[in-house]
C-alpha cells in the first residue's frame, strides 16, 4: 500500500511542499493529495494590488500540478482528526473523508478583527482574493463619483502600508487616510521612515498616528480619543488569525491557534503531522519565533520537505536555515523600501528605497510565482524510494530520535 501523504492548503508553503515532494519521492510507494478550497492559486502579496484594479496572474493549480501525478481535491477543511488518521472536507457533492499517512498542514491565516465590533459587517479587507475583489468592486463604484471619496486604511503594518499607497497610486481621485496604531514604520530604520513619510505625502496619504480604532460603522469609524474618522471604504489590515480547525482537533497549538513544531517543522503532539507557513509556530535560528511571511512559508516549507523525505526515506534530515533576513516593502509600482534585519530581527542602519528597491520586490514575487507553478522544473532522473518501515503507520513514532 503506497504511504499517503495529505496537504491542506495550495498557498506559498502548501503548493512548494506538495510540488517538491512529488519531485523527490517515486510515485510507486507515494500518494501526493492537495486539499484547496479554491481552483487557482493565489498571489497574496500582490492582493493589494488586485484590490486597487491591477490584474495579477492566477495560475489553475490543475495546471499547474499537471504532470506530477499530484491529486487534486477542490474541497474545504472542516475538521482534522488526528488520532484516525482522517481530514474531514465540505465541497459540491458533500465532502466525505480523506486518510493519511502524513499530514501537511498548511492553511494559513486569515484577516483578524480583534473583536473590534463592525468589522465583519463593514469593512474589506486583502487577505484573501474574493474579499480583495469586493475591496475592487468598492472602490471602482466610488472612483465613478464626484472626487472627495474617502478610503480608511486601518493597520501600520506592512499590508496596510502597500494597501494604502498602491490604492493612492491608483486611483488618485480617492482621498487615502492610513491609521497607524503608534508610529508609522516604527519597525524600519531612521531613513526608511523618512522614505516612507515621503512617499506617503508624495501621493497625498493622510496618516493619523498613535490612533486607536474601536467601532467600525457603514460610514465613518470610531476611534478611541471620540474622534469619528469618515470612510467611503474602510479596509482593514490590522494583523492576521489563524483558522481555529488545528486546536479543534487536539494538536498542541499556541494561544493564537498556531501549531507547535519541533526544528523540523513536526507537530510536537503528533509526530505524523507537519506544518508550515502561517500556520506554523516555528522558532528561528536567532531564537524568537518566525513572523508570519512568505519568507518563513519558503523556510519552514522547505525544512518540511527534507523532514518528510529525511524520514520517509530512512536518511539524514538537514537543517534547513530558518532566519527573516527583512522587510520587502512595495511603495506602488514604482517606488518601495528594502529593510533588513539583524540577528535579533532589529532594522540595520542601511536600506534601499525608490525604484530599485520596488524592481527588486517585483522580482522576488515573479520567482515565487514561476517556482510554484513549475513544480516539475529540475525534476530529478531518480526519485528516492521509502524505506521498509515507512508502509508502516508507526513509522513516525519509530523515527523521533
Amino acid at each position: 500500500m503506497k504511504h499517503r501523504i495529505v496537504v491542506l492548503g495550495a498557498g506559498y508553503a502548501g503548493a512548494y511542499v506538495a510540488g517538491t515532494l512529488a519531485r523527490r519521492l517515486s510515485p510507486a510507494d507515494t500518494e501526493i493529495t492537495v486539499v484547496n478550497a479554491e481552483p487557482d492559486f493565489v498571489q497574496r502579496l500582490r492582493l493589494h494590488q488586485l484590490a486597487a484594479g491591477q490584474e495579477i496572474e492566477a495560475p489553475q493549480l490543475a495546471e499547474v500540478f499537471a504532470g506530477t501525478a499530484i491529486r487534486l481535491r477542490r474541497a474545504r477543511v472542516t475538521t482534522v482528526d488526528p488520532e484516525r488518521q482522517v481530514v474531514a472536507l465540505a465541497d459540491a457533492d458533500g465532502g466525505g473523508e480523506l486518510g493519511y499517512d502524513t499530514l501537511l498542514y498548511a492553511l494559513g491565516s486569515h484577516g483578524a478583527d480583534h473583536g473590534v465590533p463592525g468589522v465583519a459587517e463593514h469593512a474589506f479587507d486583502v487577505a484573501a482574493r474574493p474579499s480583495a475583489l469586493r475591496l475592487r468592486e468598492r472602490l471602482d463604484s466610488l472612483s465613478k463619483r464626484d472626487e472627495g471619496r474617502h478610503v480608511l486604511v486601518v493597520g501600520d503594518g506592512l499590508t496596510g502600508i502597500e494597501t494604502a499607497t498602491e490604492i493612492a497610486e491608483s486611483r488618485p481621485g480617492l482621498s487615502v487616510t492610513l491609521v497607524a496604531r503608534g508610529e508609522l514604520g516604527a519597525p524600519l530604520s531612521p531613513g526608511a521612515r523618512t522614505h516612507l513619510r515621503q512617499t506617503c505625502d508624495r501621493l497625498g496619504i493622510i496618516v493619523l498616528e498613535h490612533t486607536s480604532v474601536e467601532a467600525v460603522e457603514a460610514t465613518r469609524v470610531l476611534c478611541a480619543d471620540g474622534t469619528a474618522l469618515a470612510a467611503d471604504a474602510t479596509v482593514w489590515t490590522a494583523g492576521f488569525a489563524v483558522s481555529p480547525i488545528a486546536a479543534v482537533s487536539g494538536l498542541e497549538v499556541t494561544e493564537d491557534g498556531r501549531i507547535v513544531v519541533d526544528r523540523t517543522m513536526r507537530s510536537i503532539s503528533h509526530p505524523n503531522v507537519y506544518a508550515a507557513g502561517d500556520s506554523a509556530y516555528a522558532i528561528g535560528d536567532n531564537g524568537r519565533p518566525l513572523p508570519m511571511s512568505c519568507a518563513s512559508a519558503g523556510y519552514t516549507g522547505r525544512q518540511a520537505v527534507d523532514a518528510i523525505v529525511g524520514r520517509l526515506t530512512g536518511s539524514k534530515i538537514a537543517n534547513t536555515r530558518l532566519e527573516y533576513p527583512g522587510n520587502h516593502i512595495s511603495l506602488g509600482r514604482r517606488d518601495g523600501i528594502l529593510q533588513m534585519v539583524d540577528h535579533e530581527g532589529q532594522a540595520k542602519s542601511k536600506y534601499m528605497g525608490g525604484r530599485k528597491a520596488a524592481r527588486i520586490k517585483a522580482g522576488i514575487l515573479w520567482m515565487s510565482l514561476w517556482a510554484t507553478s513549475h513544480p516539475t522544473f529540475g525534476l530529478p532522473k531518480r526519485k528516492h524510494r521509502l524505506a521498509a518501515a515507512a508502509s508502516d503507520v508507526s513509522f513516525a513514532e519509530k523515527s523521533v530520535a
